[in-house]
């Protein structure tokens, strides 16, 4: 699949995930009206919306990049990744992480930091899923016992080919 198919089908994923979106709140009955007088807006009107808020979701988020000195630019990442579970909540998102390239620091880094070795064993016990290109390890001769908690089930033969498989299955595409 080329690069621009790539991105077609990426903005069709989105555009329709957006629909149905739109379609599930349109459907929705108006709440009633309440009998008491309005209360002042609280703080918490502009929170984000409860996870009910959202339909479903299957996303795959890319990291090819790198994170700079000691990974500090994944951080970043992982705050989205973690946003965007909040937002949905749990059970109602297929969360992965293709990583491939220079986004594989993020696991060797990972290795020797606890803070990030938290954050990523954390959004692991989430449900998140980090997927590790195998043709980068065999490329840059990285053995993974070297990254932070890789097992053979999260190594994929190609990193790319895996994001368009996902893409194809409907998942939608996130570049951090």
């Amino acid at each position: 699949m080329t690069p621009l198919n790539l991105i077609r089908l990426s903005a069709a994923a989105l555009f329709l995930s957006a629909s149905v979106a739109v379609a599930q709140t349109e459907s929705q009955p108006a709440p009633a009206a309440a009998a008491a007088p309005a209360a002042a807006p609280s703080p918490a009107a502009d929170a984000a919306p409860a996870p009910a808020a959202y339909a479903s979701q299957k996303v795959v988020y890319h990291l090819n990049q790198s994170g700079g000195p000691e990974g500090a630019g994944y951080r970043g990442a992982l705050a989205n990744i973690e946003n965007h579970l909040n937002a949905l909540g749990d059970d109602n998102i297929d969360l992965r992480v293709v990583m491939h390239g220079d986004g594989v620091e993020l696991l060797q880094h990972a290795d020797g930091d606890m803070q990030l070795q938290g954050r990523i064993a954390e959004l692991k016990s989430r449900g998140v899923r980090f997927l590790v290109c195998n043709n980068t390890l065999t490329a840059r001769d990285i053995d993974p016992d070297t990254l932070f908690d890789v097992y053979d089930d999260d190594i994929v033969p190609s990193g790319v080919a895996e994001l368009g498989k996902l893409q194809a299955e409907g998942f939608a595409y996130i570049r951090p």
